[in-house]
């Protein structure tokens, strides 16, 4: 008996997210082909497109089989499926060439060197041996590169770079690990290095393999060099070098803030720090993030020098993610030079990345003595991104940038295309349209024209390669910010002004996909944000959704003695907290015998007339007081040391004492602040609220330290009095409002200590409590919380 003719079948298929420049379409081509199918796949502006052809059975494996196993770099969100007629071919199945439409496609950010491409690099037999760009499909550079969309090699700052007959095959066959990888070159057509020697250093310039052995002999003999990678230039030294770190601190003018290091490879890194699988993990991923990670002391690990990371017991660590940072660091058989390199962004201190070649000579003139650079440009900077991994295991990202941009993050509603500029402070924008929000990478502070030109740069990049043209704009409320005044200048219109810390809660939010039917307890603790009063709020519980919010709790103001300026002066800050809890300036305290005589005079003035002194109820201004109330900084060098050192004190004594100082409450009727918003059904909202008072804190504090209480233990105190007057608050609001879901943000709470205290506390209570992961809890993470409370408004007003 003859067996029935199947007839063939042809299907479209059409798969979205970040499916370009990753290997998909080769992928495909081969699943195709090992199934004997015919038909073709295309990259378009909106994904890939695939139509497939053959036996019904065989083209419903193709299609089970197409997600399963994707190129490490894709990453699927959406895959729709139609049944087509059938065209009758019979030819092999091929790889067309990019549609140039309209729409919409996803770039992936720059990757790690893989496995694959290290191999080769350290492959005496390979012809890409030592190649400084050796990369592929699997890994390198692509946001960085990018100049335009499709991502073709065109559209990318390796176009100035025709390929060599080998690399042409290999980029136009879809066998080839190479296949379409844009930035792929070899020795013979690809960039080249050049090692550029500062006046008077007695080195002469040079150029590749001589370029990268000079750069790691001044390593060696503790200079500092410029070392440009994918998305910027860094300063380098000797980690273990005493004097090159502290030259490079000193013409860096980093004061005490720690600088990061890059470990030759995971074994070394293995004995600068303790890691768990995660943070290891984490370390290894392609994204290859600065992680922060708990010290090893000496003998145990790797003597850092003093001034790597002082008076902390933390160490920023990352890995190698070029080939240039791999050859430098050294392969098997290299004569020996440092294993462990301080790796900076390459600025003077609160200025942006420098990216340009030229402006690198100029801007890090004095600062390093060598530059290693190359012949690619650079298309947008892109910083490197920072974490930390709780013990559980999830990681708290910190700084947002470098293997995450321009990664999208689905949105729970839509929004209308809309560009929200974030804050002046480690300012990142983040535009949106639809589902979707995109962040640009890390900026830094906007208080120079440097950071404003960068932000405009970042703007320009991002709607070039996403394709989404903003209709809106959304800012900070604070009128004398840099960003709020630059959105005002995007000819959008009158930009939305949302609340500073109604956008933590609502990036929050997002970034848990929350549709913001119900409010949410949104505790939102920093050092700075301009409240509704004119003051500076920042320690806030809000009941709060995407539509407005009501202050239900705040820190009790204290003055803020010079405005934004006086923060540097922790000591003031302290005095100041004092004098609004009626508690004396006694002599031998810390904060007093770090003030001159005149400046307690000047001080005194201040506060009991009222001169340049804006109330202030941020968390992190109060956290900078006690950290000199204890005797631990009076001085900040940089943003937040004051409450760092505190942090890091209180580690020590955090399992041995569980003692905790308690906050007074007060209730209060209108303590201001709010917008309407959408109320849910049946639940009420409080008409008063409470302050937490911190004058019982201050004096049992100083009690204690009266008794010679050591000073971690005052710290461990004061963090677990703040955790438990969020949690009782946190619960009294469930008992009045019914809501059940909390959420920690704002940059006080890249606190671990705090962080993970009070949400045990929360969970214990029965809470849901929401933490931030990818999306960074300070304001590096702001701009999506004004993206979605500007750009979901017209959604509301639809309802």
């Amino acid at each position: 008996m003859t067996a029935p003719v199947t007839r063939p079948v042809r299907r479209r298929i059409t798969v979205r997210g970040t499916v370009q420049g990753v290997g998909f379409r080769p992928y495909v081509h081969r699943l195709a082909a090992g199934l004997a199918l015919t038909g073709f796949v295309s990259n378009t502006a909106d994904g890939v497109l695939i139509e497939v052809e053959g036996p019904p059975d065989d083209v419903d494996r193709f299609a089970g089989r197409l997600t399963e196993q994707p190129p490490p770099l894709a990453t699927v969100t959406g895959v729709g499926c139609e049944d087509v007629p059938a065209t009758g071919a019979t030819g092999p199945f091929t790889i067309r060439p990019t549609e140039r439409s309209p729409g919409r496609t996803q770039l992936p950010p720059d990757t790690a060197t893989c496995a694959d491409c290290l191999r080769e690099l350290a492959d005496p037999g390979d012809r890409r041996n030592r190649h400084p760009f050796v990369t592929c499909t699997h890994c390198g550079p692509r946001f960085t590169i990018a100049t335009g969309m499709p991502y073709d090699r065109p559209a990318t700052t390796m176009a100035g770079f025709p390929m060599c007959p080998a690399c042409a095959r290999e980029y136009g066959d879809p066998a080839d690990r190479r296949f379409h990888a844009q930035p792929v070159a070899c020795p013979d057509c690809g960039p080249r290095l050049a090692l550029v020697p500062a006046a008077g250093l007695g080195v002469r310039p040079a150029r590749d393999a001589e370029a990268l052995a000079t750069a790691r002999a001044l390593l060696a003999a503790g200079r500092v060099v410029a070392v440009k990678g994918v998305g910027g230039y860094h300063l380098a030294c000797d980690a273990t070098d005493a004097r090159a770190v502290a030259t490079l601190r000193r013409r860096k003018e980093r004061g005490g803030k720690a600088f990061a290091v890059m470990c030759a490879d995971l074994e070394t890194a293995e004995r600068v720090a303790l890691l768990s699988a995660a943070e290891r993990a984490a370390l290894t991923s392609a994204r290859r993030p600065i992680v922060l990670l708990r010290r090893r002391t000496p003998p145990d690990g790797v003597r850092l020098a003093d001034q790597v990371c002082p008076d902390s017991p933390h160490v920023g660590l990352l890995l190698p993610y070029t080939p240039v940072h791999t050859l430098l660091l050294g392969l098997p058989g290299d004569p020996p030079g440092p294993r462990v390199l301080v790796m900076t962004s390459g600025n003077r201190s609160g200025e942006p990345i420098v990216t340009d070649d030229a402006e690198a000579l100029t801007r890090l003139a004095g600062l390093a003595d060598a530059w290693l650079t190359h012949d690619r440009p650079i298309a947008s900077p892109c910083d490197d991104s920072l974490l930390r991994v709780r013990p559980d295991g999830t990681e708290q990202v910190l700084r947002r940038s470098r293997g995450y941009v321009p990664r999208p993050l689905r949105l729970p509603l839509p929004v209308r295309p809309t560009l929200a500029t974030g804050g002046d402070l480690k300012n990142a924008l983040c535009l949106g349209e639809g589902d979707q929000a995109w962040f640009g990478p890390h900026i830094g502070d906007l208080g120079d024209l440097a950071g404003l030109a960068a932000a405009e740069r970042a703007e320009r990049h991002l709607t070039l390669l996403t394709g989404v043209t903003p209709r809106l704009a959304a800012a900070d409320r604070h009128p004398g910010y840099h960003s709020t005044r630059r959105a005002a200048r995007l000819g959008l219109g009158e930009p939305v002004l949302v609340q500073h810390h109604h956008a933590h809660i609502a990036s929050a939010m997002a970034e848990h996909g929350l549709d913001g039917r119900t409010p949410v307890i949104g505790v939102a603790f920093d050092g700075t944000g301009y409240g509704d009063d004119g003051t500076v709020w920042g320690g806030e519980i809000l009941l709060a959704d995407y539509t407005g919010y009501r202050r239900l709790a705040r820190l009790t103001p204290a003055p803020l003695p010079g405005g934004d300026t006086g923060v540097a002066n922790p000591c003031r800050l302290a005095l100041a907290r004092l004098w609004a809890a009626g508690l004396p300036w006694e002599p031998g305290l810390p904060s007093v015998e770090a003030c001159t005589e005149t400046e307690l005079a000047v001080l005194r003035q201040q506060l009991t007339r009222g001169l340049a002194c804006v109330p202030t109820s941020g968390m992190g201004r109060l956290f900078d007081a006690v950290s000199s109330l204890v005797g631990l900084c009076h001085r900040a060098g940089y943003e937040a040391q004051a409450a760092l050192e505190l942090e890091a004190a209180a580690l020590t004594a955090w399992d041995a004492d569980k003692g905790a100082y308690p906050f007074g409450l007060t209730p209060l009727s209108g303590i201001g602040g709010g917008t309407p918003w959408r109320r849910s059904p049946g639940r009420r909202t409080p008409a008063a609220g409470w302050e937490m008072n911190p004058a019982p804190v201050l004096r049992a504090l100083l009690r204690d330290r009266a008794r010679r209480t050591p000073v971690p233990v005052l710290a461990a105190r004061f963090h677990r009095g703040v955790a438990r007057v969020v949690a009782h608050l946190c619960r009294r609001t469930r008992a009045r409002t019914g809501l059940t879901t909390v959420v920690l943000t704002g940059g006080v709470f890249a606190n671990a200590l705090l962080e993970e205290e009070t949400a045990a506390l929360l969970t214990t209570a029965g809470l849901t409590v929401l933490r931030h992961g990818e999306v960074p809890p300070n304001d590096g993470g702001l701009a999506l919380g004004q993206l979605m409370v500007a750009g979901t408004a017209a959604h509301h007003e639809t309802e």
